[in-house]
């Protein structure tokens, strides 16, 4: 998949899939491109038996400058044209869903998603991260939703995940001010969950923390993430009731038996996803 693809570089290491971010000429800023490869990539990962995590970063200093708004125009006549019409209004309406659902395919791919944040990670870059599963940063990196600087509203999905990830109040403030932020106050508002002192370090500990679901029943791992999504502002109750439907699914499996052989054996598990 990867020589076919203009936007991203895919790379698979054993257990892991690697997504580059892959035009650090232009600090990764997401054109057409970046929008149009993102689902199939997530769709391919998601039926790969190997593949267990994912790790989403960019290629060279910066993670993402955010959204390439020059090299969009063509994918949106309207905007190009600055058409304030009814008609250039709903084809604006209609341009912004394809683009949802380009990072709505991230959160829904069945492997966790670890998102590696350095340099520059603003805007559209935000909004990616914010559908991964866990966020960690170098030390360089700086993180802002920056929308609101740029005259326009954030609408591709992080008003609707960052408040689940640092709460309302959080949220709002980094969305009403566009402020940049630091990696130190990244951690301190839990939008991200560790902090490495350079880009080196960081895709080290986000390879052990990968190896370290990896080495997890896999049909367990990928049955939490789907319980985790689905209960986000469901009741108690209705997550209860989805929790117990998925765990039916998984119990009677070879995982299991793998997992009670190597408990009575005392060795690690060796689980293979069936």
């Amino acid at each position: 998949m990867s020589s076919s693809l203009q936007f991203y570089r895919v790379e698979k290491e054993g257990p892991i899939t690697w997504v580059y971010l892959n035009k650090p000429e232009k600090r990764n800023a997401l054109g057409p491109e970046a929008w149009q490869e993102l689902a199939p990539i997530f769709a391919g990962i998601s039926t790969d038996e190997e593949s267990r995590v994912v790790i989403i970063t960019g290629e060279g200093k910066d993670f993402s400058a955010g959204i390439d708004l020059v090299g969009m125009a063509p994918l949106i006549p309207a905007l190009a044209k600055w058409d304030r019409s009814a008609a250039g209004m709903a084809e604006l309406y209609q341009a912004i869903y394809p683009l949802q659902e380009a990072l709505n395919a991230i959160e829904r791919c069945n492997r966790p998603v670890i998102c590696a944040f350095h340099g520059y990670s603003i805007g559209a870059a935000l909004d990616l991260g914010a559908a991964c599963d866990i966020r960690l940063a170098s030390e360089d990196a700086v993180i802002s939703l920056r929308e609101t600087a740029l005259a326009f509203i954030a609408d591709l999905g992080v008003l609707q995940r960052l408040p689940y990830i640092i709460g309302q109040g959080l949220a709002r403030e980094l969305a009403f001010t566009a402020r940049m932020i630091d990696a130190r106050r990244a951690k301190e508002i839990n939008l991200v969950n560790e902090i490495y002192p350079d880009k080196e370090a960081l895709l080290r500990g986000a390879e052990k923390l990968a190896l370290e679901i990896a080495a997890q029943a896999p049909l367990a791992v990928q049955g939490t993430k789907e319980v985790l999504n689905y209960s986000r502002g469901k009741s108690v109750a209705d997550g209860l009731e989805y929790a117990a439907a998925r765990s039916a699914m998984v119990l009677p499996s070879e995982d299991l038996a793998e997992a009670l052989a190597s408990f009575a054996e005392r060795r690690p598990p060796a689980y293979k996803g069936k």
